[in-house]
């Protein structure tokens, strides 16, 4: 992990040379008492606590998702009222990184239409799948880190819970195995290696169905 941050660093200063002027990244993170790290760490959180308000359960073929955030608005009033008390969660999480108040309007907007509309019995909570406070939040700081702080890399974010859980083993006993890039790679990408694996039994069974039908197929018929 520490070689995809440098080469990140790397990104984000050439990037910067496209004017002719470098970014002093690390002026801007020091004005706000943060260092790169912290804010990876304070990001991390945030898409932990979106991922739980607003897509814990991924609808299936699509991005959206169910979280606490539609859960609780099962409960009239109460429930919405709650909700927007932990959205706001994430919303002092973005302050804390230095995101000015006037860019977190339109995700505090989002955020009371969803107390609003989630009033709305039934129709409220299914809306609440769509409506996603959180995850505007999350979209808000992430942009707001890419451009004051030089900040690109997504890992820590897409899979907030995976990257964590690297971190602390390769604070462990047996750290240096877990820097390698490739074994760090293949620990952050398991779900889509296990999509994968999904994907190819079912493309397995659905190929057996085909041609069990097939033969059954010529064997009633003849033409087998």
């Amino acid at each position: 992990m520490d070689k995809f941050k440098k080469l990140s660093r790397f990104k984000a200063k050439k990037s910067s040379n496209t004017n002719g002027s470098v970014v002093d990244y690390q002026a801007k993170l020091a004005e706000q008492g943060l260092t790169r790290e912290q804010v990876i760490a304070t990001e991390r959180k945030l898409a932990k606590f979106a991922n739980t308000m607003d897509s814990l359960v991924r609808v299936p073929f699509t991005k959206q998702g169910i979280g606490a955030d539609a859960a609780l608005s099962t409960i009239p009033l109460a429930g919405d009222v709650a909700g927007l008390i932990l959205t706001s969660y994430a919303f002092i999480l973005g302050r804390q990184l230095g995101v000015p108040a006037d860019k977190m309007t339109p995700a505090v907007r989002l955020a009371l239409i969803d107390m609003v509309v989630g009033i709305v019995p039934g129709i409220g909570t299914l809306l609440d799948i769509f409506i996603r406070p959180s995850r505007k939040t999350l979209g808000i700081v992430h942009e707001h880190l890419h451009q004051e702080y030089g900040i690109t890399e997504t890992m820590h974010m897409d899979r907030p819970f995976l990257h964590q859980s690297l971190e602390d083993k390769q604070q462990g006993r047996f750290g240096a195995f877990w820097r390698n890039p490739i074994v760090a790679w293949l620990y952050l990408h398991i779900p889509d290696m296990l999509g994968l694996i999904v994907i190819v039994f079912v493309g397995w069974g659905i190929w057996t169905a085909i041609s069990w039908l097939v033969g059954l197929f010529g064997q009633s018929t003849g033409f087998g």
